[in-house]
């Protein structure tokens, strides 16, 4: 008989990484138990190491690290600040004069050419649109963060299984058994989570079998550096051995045939159209462009997030941060959900805004893997979208989709910047937007505190944070209502919209305490712009 640990969680997770990992922290910052499990004793791999394990933060990830207060922390580890000459293998661009901001299918798009100034919504701040660091320095931060709030964390114990009913689960790990009010899968493409718990999983199978590999040639310098398109498939060389090839197989070789140098040296060769000789292999990995996603987030007590709820090849490195985003949409609506106050559709809303999303970037991947076919028409078509991309136009809409600065959840509003991420209003004196939200809270800005919103907020004490004052630029608007997760639930550029504040906090919110209804249609006499806590008193002259 298993052994059952005496404790019930609020939530287990299956999966140490990034996203199980910044899960955690979610569901902590709001006071809520959780467990996570990890099949993998060390959490070390020379996988997640450079120069196979950079990856690429984009901004909607590096707004939520601001809003949590670990873009510093991540920033620290970044490759770009390692002095190891590893950071210069991991990718030919870094290497070159003009460094990209970014490929669709290889090709590249620079910063020079990209105008900012069409993302009306932006406002400068410290988060930007990409940072580069390696998978394992990111695991780092996020579990010294995690288990710093309280997390517990079991490593060499994966989830075997699960039963639960309507108001449990128990996850069976080897010998033992844990008690969960919910349970999360972030385990992966391979998700046992997924898999127990019957989850469709539905999509597209590969076209390819890609290869990331180090290896040491026999003659350096019979690769042309950079990526190179081939009459079998593409290659990506950076020296002094680090390549990435595509072979156009229909993802036969992956996971199928051992990784011997003679089968490296077979693809290597067959894939460039050269005789090169391997003379050393020392590390190698497969990967294809299966493209699937879970036709639900949840069922019952059991969610997914992150690979587990989506899978896609690594074209253009936009899954971590699509996990990422699961993440940080889902940590403070279970929270909620877990505490009791939470409205009633909240938790659905969950899947209603991350599957969109999700299926866009496997369509995403899609159109990339179309745009690297083997064939003649593809190579025209490659022509075609070069020229586009080096536009000013083409540039900026690369850039805007790559680094999803225009991501907006449909939440029903017209206001256009309802459901988008919150711009990072600076005050002529305290904090930023982003250092406001690090609490967890619903934040409502009244950049016109003469209007009554203070006394609206009071309903939701404990809940939603107030500040007022004014901005450095408040785009047009009168007040701005933002959910934990720093994404606009409600704005308006007019004082007295009280209703549509109203309903909006109590979708997002729930219930607020009818204490201060009292207070809500009192206007107040304005005694000068103030940033600042919401004291819970009444304000002068209301």
């Amino acid at each position: 008989m298993p052994n059952h640990h005496p404790s019930t969680y609020d939530v287990v997770i299956a999966g140490a990484g990034p996203v199980g990992l910044f899960l955690a922290c979610e569901l902590r910052l709001a006071g809520v138990s959780v467990l996570v499990l990890e099949r993998a004793a060390d959490p070390r791999s020379p996988l997640k190491e450079l120069p196979f394990g950079m990856r690429g933060l984009l901004a909607p990830t590096l707004e939520a690290f601001d809003r949590r207060d670990l873009l510093n922390a991540v920033k620290g580890v970044q490759c770009f600040n390692q002095s190891t000459g590893a950071a210069k293998a991991a990718s030919h661009w870094m290497q070159q004069p003009r460094r990209p901001a970014g490929h669709f299918a290889g090709i590249q798009f620079f910063h020079e050419n990209i105008d900012i100034a069409r993302w009306l919504y932006r406002l400068p701040g410290p988060a930007g649109f990409n940072l580069t660091l390696d998978m394992q320095s990111l695991e780092a931060v996020l579990a010294e963060r995690a288990t710093a709030m309280g997390t517990e964390i079991r490593r060499g114990l994966g989830v075997e299984g699960f039963e639960q009913s309507h108001d449990l689960v128990i996850v069976q790990c080897g010998g033992e058994s844990f008690r969960a009010r919910w349970l999360v899968g972030c385990d992966g493409g391979r998700s046992l989570v997924r898999k127990a718990g019957a989850f469709a999983f539905i999509g597209t199978n590969p076209e390819f079998t890609g290869y990331s590999v180090e290896v040491v040639l026999a003659d350096p310098d019979a690769l042309k550096p950079g990526r190179t398109y081939t009459a079998t498939g593409m290659y990506t060389y950076a020296a002094p051995g680090v390549i990435a090839m595509v072979e156009f197989d229909g993802g036969a070789a992956h996971r199928t045939l051992p990784l011997t140098l003679d089968h490296v040296q077979a693809v290597l060769r067959r894939v460039t159209g050269l005789d090169v000789t391997v003379s050393a292999l020392k590390l190698a990995t497969t990967w294809t462009d299966r493209a699937f996603q879970a036709t639900e987030y949840r069922r019952g007590r059991v969610l997914l997030a992150g690979d587990a709820a989506h899978i896609h090849s690594p074209l253009g490195g936009q899954g971590l941060n699509l996990g990422l985003g699961d993440a940080m949409n889902l940590g403070w609506k279970l929270a909620a959900t877990i505490q009791g106050h939470a409205p009633v559709a909240l938790l659905d809303s969950y899947a209603a805004e991350r599957r969109p999303e999700g299926a866009r970037i496997l369509d995403w991947s899609r159109a990339q893997v179309a745009l690297m076919r083997p064939t003649p028409s593809t190579r025209a078509l490659e022509t075609i979208m070069r020229d586009l991309i080096a536009t000013g136009d083409g540039a900026t809409y690369f850039a805007e989709k790559i680094w999803n600065v225009s991501l907006r959840y449909d939440l029903g509003s017209l206001h256009p910047l309802v459901g988008r991420s919150v711009p990072d209003f600076a005050f002529l004196s305290g904090p930023r937007t982003g250092q406001r939200l690090r609490d967890g809270k619903a934040l409502l800005l009244d950049f016109d505190p003469g209007a009554p919103l203070r006394s609206i907020a009071e309903r939701w004490p404990s809940r939603l944070s107030y500040l007022s004052g004014e901005p450095n630029d408040r785009l047009g608007l009168s007040a701005v209502l933002v959910r934990p997760d720093g994404f606009v639930a409600w704005a308006s550029e007019r004082v007295g919209d009280d209703e549509g504040l109203r309903e909006a906090a109590t979708r997002w919110i729930g219930e607020g305490s009818a204490t201060f209804d009292s207070f809500a249609f009192q206007p107040r006499q304005r005694h000068g712009d103030h940033v600042g806590e919401d004291t819970g008193e009444p304000h002068p002259g209301s």
